[in-house]
């Protein structure tokens, strides 16, 4: 029993579901429901469909290189069947998925703090630029934070200058 993977959505294939095109030179593609055969013979793009697994890997959503991906590529060889094998194979599977998921869930928080961090400092943001409006020891804290951010964005402004200058020898780069 192999488990194949949709070509447009990457959702699991389970033997006797999905639908099979064959193309007329000989390449096959197969498709988990009829809505990416649909999209599949429309010629649009996966990665721009914000549904399927590619659009999530392009964007930073899902993980993209982990070392668990590598084993379900190994199941996927037939073998013949020994029964010690197949008791260490299903041991494996389940220690994998465990890590799998593990991993995961650190990935998702880490990509929900950063998201967090940005949405604090874009408040700290807004309340920097009102701080002419607000009054007692909320706008000493406004202050404080439009101190913090005119010199953050000074220092980035310095870090992205570069000016080449072009001589008679050839091309200098100067940073300040």
């Amino acid at each position: 029993m192999r488990i194949e993977k949709c070509w447009f959505c990457s959702s699991n294939i389970y033997p006797g579901h999905g639908i099979m095109f064959i193309r007329n030179d000989c390449k096959t593609f197969r498709f988990c429901r009829s809505k990416c055969h649909r999209h599949f013979k429309m010629k649009h793009n996966p990665r721009k469909m914000k549904w399927t697994k590619a659009y999530r890997r392009a964007h930073g959503k899902e993980m993209i290189m982990d070392s668990t991906f590598n084993f379900e590529k190994k199941r996927l060889t037939p073998t013949r069947y020994n029964r010690n094998l197949m008791v260490k194979t299903v041991r494996a599977m389940q220690i994998v998925d465990r890590i799998k998921a593990v991993r995961k869930e650190r990935f998702h928080k880490t990509r929900l703090a950063a998201q967090l961090r940005k949405r604090q400092t874009s408040a700290q943001k807004e309340i920097a630029r009102g701080s002419h409006i607000l009054e007692g020891p909320s706008k000493e804290k406004a202050l404080n934070y439009q101190k913090e951010f005119a010199g953050s964005t000074k220092a980035k402004s310095r870090m992205k200058l570069k000016v080449e200058k072009k001589s008679a020898r050839g091309s200098m780069e100067v940073e300040e």
